[in-house]
């Protein structure tokens, strides 16, 4: 079947009433807790959280849920942690020891890290201090955070450039943030429903999101996969211009990022998970229905110690995601079999990250 390209051209700012990608280059850092108050907090087994999140629009429902104090309201004191990406928390995770200062109890990241962990996991494999570098872990998927919307994915370039279509990609350097995550997927995949084999494209990961459009005007690359608000910002600054949309054919509405837990944490906290699972869905039908909230979220994110936070200029033209409730099984299979098409992944069933899996 042919799938035509669609044109990003007036689709890129504007939708319907329900306003990417998985992963922020940033140094893990302390952030900011919700604060609380000690009324209701007897109901959870655990009051205080450390929850390491990407800070991008993707998650911008568990950020209203932390400062309008929805996570408070459900008894819990959530400590917001900057992450890299996904990949960057979960061996840490993995390894925390209950009750310390350094635990991680929840993270929001890209889904394909997740899956490499808990594959990882299956097979034995187990982090540890002495080697880190081991991306393993036993998780069940809490909820998901963001879907691609139209014009919330998109691959960018500088105005001028000889890229000008998909096909103009061929033989040319594309950036993305990490080796084969949720950025290459949706790139290997559009390109593939157009007849272009990904292996035509040279992938680099050596710029971090805020490098990007730098390298792109120096004319080291030749496009850039970027997330919101990161691309807002640089069309502002370095007049960037987007190539294509990647929400189309088989990545429409594509799960971008996702929350998840390790298995022993889940049951041994049943109800403060159901705490942050309610709180964040709160967050997430206000996100999913009022700009205005996400916009507010993305300029309050901390300015310390690295800053985080947009201008009201930039996120005013934000292009913002959908924003789920709960998890949807077959959307999150289906990725799954993209992952085993373009990354050569072993069949692999989500029902075994789930809840009760």
């Amino acid at each position: 079947m042919t799938v035509k390209t669609r044109s990003i051209a007036g689709i890129l700012r504007f939708r319907g009433p329900a306003l990417l990608v998985a992963a922020a280059a940033l140094a893990l850092a302390a952030g900011c807790s919700s604060g609380g108050s000690t009324a209701a907090m007897t109901a959870v087994e655990q009051q205080n959280l450390n929850v390491a999140v990407v800070p991008v629009v993707d998650t911008a429902g568990f950020f209203i849920a932390l400062h309008d104090g929805l996570f408070r309201a459900e008894g819990l004191n959530v400590h917001f942690i900057p992450a890299a990406s996904s990949a960057t928390t979960i061996d840490q995770m993995a390894l925390s020891k209950p009750g310390s200062k350094s635990e991680l109890d929840i993270t929001g990241g890209g889904y394909i890290s997740y899956v490499e962990a808990q594959h990882n996991w299956d097979r034995g494999q187990r982090p540890s201090a002495a080697n880190p570098g081991v991306l393993a872990a036993n998780l069940d998927i809490v909820a998901e955070g963001a879907l691609l919307a139209p014009g919330s994915g998109a691959i960018y370039t500088m105005p001028g450039s000889r890229v000008r279509t998909l096909a103009d990609l061929r033989g040319k350097t594309v950036a993305i943030n990490v080796p084969n995550n949720t950025l290459y997927l949706l790139v290997a995949t559009v390109l593939s429903e157009h007849g272009i084999a990904p292996s035509d494209v040279h992938f680099v990961t050596k710029y971090s999101f805020p490098l990007m459009a730098g390298a792109l005007k120096a004319g080291k690359i030749d496009a850039a996969v970027l997330p919101e608000p990161y691309a807002s910002a640089d069309e502002e600054i370095y007049g960037i211009v987007p190539v294509i949309d990647l929400d189309q054919g088989a990545t429409t509405q594509f799960a971008t990022v996702g929350y998840a837990a390790t298995k022993s944490w889940a049951a041994a906290h049943p109800k403060t998970l159901a705490a942050f699972d309610k709180a964040l869905g709160e967050g997430q039908q206000i996100a999913d229905t009022n700009r205005a909230a996400v916009e507010q979220a993305m300029e309050d994110l901390p300015s310390k110690p690295l800053p985080l936070g947009v201008s009201k200029q930039t996120a005013s033209l934000m292009t913002v995601p959908y924003f789920p409730i709960g998890v949807d099984v077959a959307r999150l299979q289906s990725e799954i079999d993209l992952m085993e098409q373009f990354l050569r992944f072993p069949p692999f069933d989500i029902k075994s990250m789930l809840m009760g899996g």
